[in-house]
């Protein structure tokens, strides 16, 4: 869109939430309108308040506005990146897109891979932003802006950041609770305006069911569609139990309309390769199928817009690593050679049952310290493992690298928030959050053609839970603690207190059974000695271990088979493996 004197121009991925009342303020101040969409209201804020704007907005959104009078680009990512913004600079000047395979379209862009991202795609299953899997691409981290010039970066700057400061909101409990709840009413309301139908996710677990109540609550005249998925045999979800039972207690109590959607094993692994298109980034989780899924009978039934509970988790406490820091003021008390003793002892334990996995996962970093460890609570495996699996000549570059730079260098940023659990929280809303869950949600919605909303990030919402006491967000072994009393009220307490479940599936299950064949296929030796990146013996010795019980190595397998054929898709650009979407 242009402004009516075609000065600037904006090319836009988002929604706005509170477009409309900039729209009156701008009105005031005589700006006259067109059209009664929220691009338009970009352009004249801008053109107003010139890059303060950014500091107005309350929405999703990721865009780019030429300034014609100016000859500069500005680009701008929303706060706590649910909107996706690949950028490359080339010889011929700056590419910008939603997409990394729009960027591959051009020849200027290379296909290096970036090593690094390597290693942190088998360490935490995702990359932390700016960095890709493509040394030329970059993404542009949540809540900061660009300046472009002549094609080239000359300002790149943070506008909005987690307010994790050391400041705590005042108030006893009870209005700690009562704030809390006019917040998520307001929230929701928020992102429920829409000309076309709005649904919901619903999993039954407490974030999900959260949104829902919400909605009932603020317009108990209207009565969303919501969505479930499960897997026929409902398979316990690798130590979790099964959603549909509890998404149907939430529909019956709510009196909402829950749409179930069964889907086999052969549906989901059909969808892996379309998966990794999609995403751009070879992310190992097959939750990321379950959001298409559910996106795609949204479509069907006419639901354009999806409210989801993401973020719920990252901002309240909800992570079983958050009991971790529990662990951790224990071991304190332990001398370093106990602690290094400990991390041996859990890499080289073998059982794979839920305890067991849990226990070893707690110990696996017992040895490091302060922020090195914080940031180790995101591994799912360990160096020396990794290392192994590695070609020598990735080994070579690699070097000793550590792993977890990347983000102690953005714990870096909040200096004044000494205490540990909101320190965690910021890294699961700057990293975790935004590098993996929101990327995999709003792209999945938008292959189906759904704009999926998470209010539980709106940024009035973050802003007041960034500073809730820790101990009411973490109260012993209770996680979510203040949601859950906010949500007394409204929501049976066998729903707000039930296990943690994950959106998964039952990923151990199958890559024994159903994906059996596929991960022979994929990880044969001949394909992995092709792709020079892993050492096929080392690898065919991790699957053949995970099977007879030896080690439970189900997220590094699956994570190398999402990167091979990750490479044949972005890499390769092997026609036969580009699906038809």
């Amino acid at each position: 869109m242009a402004n009516l004197e075609g000065s600037l121009h904006i090319t836009y991925n988002g929604e706005i939430y509170n477009y409309r009342e900039l729209t009156s303020e701008l009105e005031q101040k005589g700006y006259k309108f067109q059209s009664r969409s929220d691009t338009e209201v970009l352009l004249h804020l801008y053109h107003c308040y010139g890059l303060d704007m950014l500091d107005q907005l309350n929405g999703i959104y990721a865009f780019a506005l030429w300034d014609a009078s100016q000859k500069q680009l500005f680009v701008a990512r929303d706060g706590v990146g649910v909107k996706p913004l690949y950028y490359c600079e080339t010889s011929k000047g700056f590419l910008f897109a939603s997409e990394i395979k729009a960027l591959l379209a051009s020849s200027e862009v290379s296909r290096e891979l970036d090593l690094e991202a390597l290693d942190e795609h088998l360490t935490f299953l995702w990359t932390a932003a700016p960095r890709t899997m493509l040394k030329a691409v970059r993404k542009l981290k949540p809540g900061h802006a660009m300046l472009i010039r002549e094609g080239r970066i000359v300002r790149n700057w943070r506008y909005y950041d987690l307010p994790y400061d050391g400041t705590r909101v005042k108030g006893t409990e009870d209005e700690i609770v009562e704030e809390l709840r006019l917040l998520l009413n307001q929230a929701v309301n928020r992102q429920m305006v829409s000309d076309v139908p709005v649904g919901a996710f619903l999993s039954g677990g407490l974030d999900s069911s959260c949104v829902v109540a919400m909605m009932r609550q603020g317009r108990p005249e209207y009565t969303p569609v919501c969505y479930s998925i499960g897997f026929g045999d409902e398979r316990d979800l690798d130590g979790s139990p099964a959603d549909l039972p509890y998404a149907r207690r939430v529909a019956k109590h709510l009196g909402i309309d829950l749409r179930e959607i069964i889907v086999a094993p052969p549906e989901i692994i059909s969808n892996i390769e379309r998966m990794l298109y999609q995403l751009d980034e070879p992310q190992a989780d097959l939750a990321s199928i379950n959001a298409l899924l559910i996106a795609e009978h949204a479509r069907k039934d006419g639901t354009k817009v999806l409210l989801s509970g993401a973020g719920g988790d990252d901002i309240f406490s909800g992570y079983r690593r958050h009991l971790a820091l529990r662990l951790r003021s224990l071991m304190s008390m332990f001398p370093g050679i106990v602690r290094r003793g400990l991390t041996t002892w859990a890499n080289s334990a073998r059982g794979r049952n839920v305890t067991m996995r849990r226990i070893r996962r707690a110990f696996a970093h017992a040895e490091l310290r302060d922020d090195k460890w914080l940031a180790s609570l995101f591994a799912w495996s360990v160096k020396s493992v990794r290392y192994e699996l590695f070609a020598p000549d990735v080994r070579a570059i690699l070097g000793d690298r550590n792993e977890f730079q990347s983000l102690t260098r953005s714990l870096s940023s909040i200096p004044h928030e000494h205490n540990s659990l909101n320190r965690l929280l910021y890294l699961e809303g700057k990293h975790f959050l935004a590098d993996h869950n929101l990327n995999y949600t709003d792209k999945m919605g938008m292959a189906a053609g759904v704009e999926i909303r998470v209010p539980l990030l709106d940024i009035d919402l973050i802003n007041f839970a960034a500073r809730i006491p820790p101990q009411l967000k973490q109260r012993g072994r209770q996680g979510k603690y203040i949601l859950k009393r906010a949500m007394e009220i409204f929501l049976p307490r066998d729903i707000i207190y039930r296990p943690k479940t994950g959106f998964g599936v039952p990923l151990r299950c199958w890559l024994h059974n159903e994906l059996r064949e596929l991960i022979n296929d994929i990880l044969s030796e001949e394909s992995l000695r092709h792709r020079g990146l892993f050492q096929p013996a080392t690898v065919q010795n991790l699957i053949r271990q995970d099977r007879i019980g030896g080690t439970d190595g189900a997220h590094l397998i699956f994570a190398i088979m999402s990167i091979e054929l990750w490479c044949r898709l972005f890499i390769d650009q092997r026609p036969e493996f580009v699906p038809h979407v």
